[in-house]
C-alpha cells in the first residue's frame, strides 16, 4: 500500500523563471526504505519539502499535479499538522534546533506530544544512548562540532512517533564510523517501528550497504530511475548522471570488467567472479613512489587549547610540519579537535600555548587580517561566513576589501566561479542555493584571494560527483603552482583520492602523521580515530592482497589513468 503518492507533480518557485520538477509519478510504499539521488540541483531538496510541508510553508511557489503523503495533502495544512505525518532531519542543522541544551532539544517531540515526564526522560536517555551523544546532554548544541549537532538533529527526529522518516544528507558532517551507526540506528528504527524511510544522500556507498528497497535517480527535474540497487549499480546510470558510485565498483570496472551482467553487486562480497581480473590488471602496473617533499611552510610545535581555564584540554601537545604544494588531510572522529587545530592556525581562536612559525616566522601573535594573507580558512557551515545577498557579490567582496579595482574583481569573480561550477548562479539571491551551493558559494570566495595555504573544512559535503570533480580538479591545478591545501574531511573516498599525506586526531592528540595509503592500511589506526575502511580495503582483503597500502595507491593511479578524477 502506498503512503506517498504524486501524480504529475510540478513546482515552480516564486523566484525562478522554469519549474524545479516536472511532472513526478512516483510510489513510495508503507514500510520502504528509499534512497533519493541525484546531481546538486536535480530537484531532490525541493522533493523532499514538498513531502514535508517546508513547501509551500517556508519555500512559495506554484504546485501542480497530485501529491498525497499518509493521506493527506501536505501544501493544504499547517506545517505543525504535517511534522505529524513526516519527520524531517535537515540538511542545515542550524535550522533544526529550537532549545538551548541537547536534552531540551531531543525532548521537545515529546512535550508537543504530551508524554508523561518519566516515559520523556526514559526516551530522551534512549534516544541520545543510541546517537552516542548521552554525555552531552547538558551542552548547548551551537557549542557542539559539526557531526555532533548532526547527532543531536538525528536524535530529535528519531524521537518521533510519525510513520514517516527523511533524513536530508544525513551523513555530510558525521565521520566515517558514526555515519554507519547512524544509518545501523535508521534501519534498527525501519525494522522495529515499520517505518516509511526516505535518505536523500550524494555517499551512496556509505548507504547501500545498510540495505535499501529502491533507490530513485533524479536528473533536471525528472525521476530518471527508479529501480533495485542492484538494477541500478550494473546500469551504469549514476556514473551517467554524475553521481559517485561505491570505490570497489569503480575499481572493478577501471580494471576491465563487464559488470552489467552482474547480479547483487550492491553487496561487496558477491565481488568474488572480478577477482581473476583485478589482480592480473593490479599486478602488471607500476606504482611510482613519489620523493619525500621536505618542503616546510608553516610548523606548529607544543600546541595546547582549552576553550576555558577550567576546561578539559581539547589539543594536548600538537607538533606538526605543513609543507608546500602538498595535499594534506586532517582526519579523525567528530570532536577530535580537527577543525579547533585550523581555527588557531588562522586565529580565530586565541589564547592558545605553543608556537606557530610560518618560514621560520613566528606568526603566534599575528591577527586573523595578517594571517588571512598566508592562510584562507573555508568554515564548515556556510551560513557563518555568508554576509552578502548576491553570489558575484559574496565571492568578490574580500577583493573589494582589499581594494581590488571593480573589473578586476569582475574578471576574478568570473574565473572561479566557472571553475566552481556556479558561473551561471552568479546573479542569484543566495538564499535560494541549496545548502551544497552555498558551500560552493564560501569555497569560490577563498579562491578567489588566492592565499599561500588553503584551509577547507569537509569541502565537499552535499556535492555531486560532477562539482566534486569540478571543484577537486581546480584544487590540484592550483597546487600544481605551488599552493598549499589543508582540509578536514569525513569522506574517505576524498582523503584517498587526493591526498598525500594524512594526520590523524583522536582526543584532541596526534595518533598519526604519515603516508595517506599507509593510513588507510593501519587497522589500529583507523579503529581508534572512528574511522571507516574504504571498500578498496575490504576488496583487497577478499581477494587476499597483501599489502593494501600499494594495492590503494595503484587504484587510485587507475582512476586518473581513465579519468575518473583528475
Amino acid at each position: 500500500m502506498a503512503i506517498i503518492t504524486a501524480k504529475n507533480l510540478t513546482f515552480k518557485y516564486d523566484s525562478l523563471k522554469n519549474p524545479t520538477l516536472h511532472d513526478i509519478n512516483l510510489e513510495i510504499g508503507e514500510g520502504e526504505k528509499v534512497l533519493i539521488a541525484g546531481p546538486s540541483g536535480c530537484g531532490k531538496s525541493t522533493l523532499a519539502h514538498l513531502i514535508n510541508g517546508l513547501i509551500p510553508y517556508t519555500y512559495k511557489g506554484d504546485i501542480s499535479g497530485e501529491l498525497t503523503v499518509d493521506g493527506i495533502d501536505p501544501s493544504a495544512l499547517t506545517i505543525y499538522d504535517v511534522s505529524e505525518h513526516v519527520g524531517t532531519i535537515l540538511q542545515d542543522q542550524d535550522a533544526q534546533f529550537v532549545a538551548l541544551t541537547v536534552a531540551e532539544d531531543v525532548a521537545f517531540v515529546y512535550e508537543n506530544n504530551n508524554v508523561p515526564i518519566p516515559e520523556m526522560r526514559e526516551g530522551v536517555k534512549q534516544t541520545l544512548e543510541w546517537m552516542d551523544m548521552l554525555d552531552f546532554s547538558d551542552s548547548t548544541p551551537q557549542n557542539l562540532s559539526g557531526g555532533q549537532r548532526q547527532k543531536v538533529g538525528m536524535a530529535g527526529v528519531l524521537a518521533s512517533r510519525t510513520p514517516i522518516l527523511l533524513f536530508d544528507e544525513p551523513l555530510a558532517n558525521l565521520d566515517p564510523m558514526s555515519g554507519y551507526h547512524a544509518m545501523q540506528t535508521i534501519n534498527y528504527i525501519h525494522e522495529q517501528a515499520n517505518k516509511t524511510v526516505i535518505v536523500i544522500e550524494h555517499r551512496i556507498e556509505d548507504v547501500i550497504e545498510h540495505g535499501f528497497d529502491r533507490i530513485i535517480v533524479m536528473e533536471n527535474g525528472k525521476i530518471v530511475g527508479n529501480d533495485t540497487p542492484d538494477a541500478i549499480l550494473t546500469s551504469g546510470m549514476l556514473s551517467d548522471c554524475g553521481l559517485r558510485e561505491p570505490l570497489y565498483i569503480e575499481a572493478i570496472k577501471n580494471c576491465g570488467a563487464d559488470i552489467s551482467h552482474a547480479s547483487g553487486l550492491s553487496k561487496i562480497e558477491n565481488c568474488m567472479p572480478f577477482k581473476d581480473c583485478v589482480l592480473q590488471s593490479y599486478k602488471s602496473t607500476h606504482v611510482p613512489i613519489p620523493p619525500p617533499n621536505d618542503d616546510v611552510i608553516l610548523s606548529v610545535r607544543d600546541m595546547r587549547f582549552r576553550y576555558f581555564d577550567d576546561s578539559p584540554l581539547v589539543l594536548n601537545d600538537i607538533s606538526f610540519d605543513i609543507k608546500k604544494g602538498e595535499f594534506l588531510a586532517m582526519l579523525g572522529n567528530n570532536g577530535a579537535g580537527k577543525s579547533t587545530i585550523l581555527k588557531v592556525l588562522t586565529g580565530f581562536l586565541k589564547n592558545a600555548e605553543g608556537r606557530i612559525e610560518y618560514r621560520g616566522r613566528d606568526i603566534t601573535g599575528d591577527s586573523i587580517r595578517e594571517r588571512a594573507k598566508i592562510i584562507g580558512y573555508v568554515m564548515q557551515n556556510p551560513n557563518h561566513m555568508i554576509t552578502q545577498n548576491l553570489v558575484k557579490d559574496e565571492v568578490g567582496f574580500g577583493l573589494k576589501n582589499n581594494g581590488w579595482k571593480q573589473a578586476a574583481i569582475d574578471e576574478q569573480v568570473g574565473k572561479i566561479l566557472k571553475v566552481c561550477g556556479l558561473y551561471g548562479y552568479r546573479n542569484w539571491p543566495i538564499n535560494n542555493l541549496s545548502y551544497g551551493q552555498k558551500k560552493r558559494v564560501t569555497i569560490a570566495s577563498i579562491l578567489a584571494l588566492e592565499p599561500e595555504i588553503i584551509v577547507l573544512d569537509e569541502p565537499t559535503a552535499g556535492q555531486d560527483q560532477a562539482n566534486y570533480v569540478r571543484f577537486m580538479t581546480f584544487l590540484e591545478q592550483i597546487k600544481q603552482q605551488g599552493t598549499t591545501i589543508v582540509m578536514i574531511t569525513h569522506d574517505m573516498q576524498l582523503s584517498l583520492e587526493y591526498a598525500e599525506r594524512g594526520i590523524v586526531l583522536h582526543n584532541g592528540e596526534i595518533i598519526a602523521d604519515k603516508n595517506i595509503f599507509e593510513i588507510f592500511a593501519d587497522e589500529s589506526v583507523l579503529k581508534t580515530a572512528n574511522l571507516k575502511h574504504t571498500s578498496i580495503t575490504t576488496l583487497a582483503n577478499l581477494y587476499g592482497i597483501e599489502h593494501k597500502d600499494m594495492f590503494m595507491a595503484y587504484f587510485v593511479q587507475r582512476l586518473k589513468e581513465v579519468g575518473t578524477i583528475e
